[in-house]
């Protein structure tokens, strides 16, 4: 039996799919708090990877995991999305990170940020890192939902890779967040909100220029107007 998806569907997956993002990999953040160290760094930033991995091939066919206003956004900005779906996802999103910072908030009553990204070093470098971490991430994902079904099937190994990549590398200085709701949800939620704009500008800035580098090594892709996938399985 074909299972068709409805709107609903689909913002029910991104709304759950978020959500899950959020809880683990926030949440390894302040488990590795309260631990005292015990996740490590390398921990959290293989615990995102994983997570996202994992989504996309549980989401991937009914919402295309987006996951992120940043990738919904990029997708539209690169012919591959419905502009007119880019809200309804996006607060989809946005309502699924609340709903684990809610839930980590009541878990945790006692910490200060909930995992929020907050720069190490000056405002300008984290902006910076953040564009091209995004930049990286979704010139990554447009390759992967183009071409070959057997990139399609590994699509979730790339795309959970290089985000466990970057927030190993960048995690410590800029937070490597490359998505606004995972950055707004614990931010409004613990008050953490300083510096809140390089997370939601540059992501959003860096997932639209990905469709110039996208372009420029696919000149022949067709930019036709689809439920884009991150996996396309």
């Amino acid at each position: 039996m074909i299972f068709a998806c409805t709107n609903m569907n689909r913002y029910a997956a991104e709304f759950l799919g978020t959500f899950s993002l959020v809880f683990a990999g926030t949440g390894a953040i302040v488990v590795n708090s309260v631990s005292n160290g015990a996740i490590t760094h390398p921990g959290i930033a293989l615990t995102f990877g994983l997570v996202v991995l994992a989504l996309i091939y549980t989401f991937g066919d009914i919402s295309g995991a987006h996951l992120n206003p940043a990738v919904s956004i990029g997708f539209a900005f690169a012919g591959r999305f419905p502009w007119s779906q880019v809200l309804p996802y996006s607060i989809s999103q946005l309502l699924g990170a609340f709903a684990a910072s809610g839930l980590l908030k009541f878990l945790f009553p006692g910490h200060k940020t909930l995992g929020a990204t907050l720069p190490s070093g000056s405002v300008s470098q984290s902006f910076v890192l953040e564009l091209v971490l995004t930049f990286l991430l979704m010139l990554v994902i447009l390759n992967v939902s183009t071409g070959a079904k057997e990139k399609g099937i590994t699509a979730g190994i790339a795309v959970g890779a290089v985000i466990g990549l970057e927030a190993m590398f960048a995690g410590p200085i800029c937070g490597a967040s490359m998505n606004p709701v995972r950055s707004i949800a614990p931010a409004a939620v613990s008050g953490s909100l300083q510096h809140l704009w390089i997370y939601l500008v540059a992501p959003v800035a860096g997932a639209c220029l990905a469709r110039f580098g996208f372009m420029a090594v696919r000149p022949e892709a067709p930019c036709e107007i689809r439920n884009s996938s991150s996996s396309e399985l």
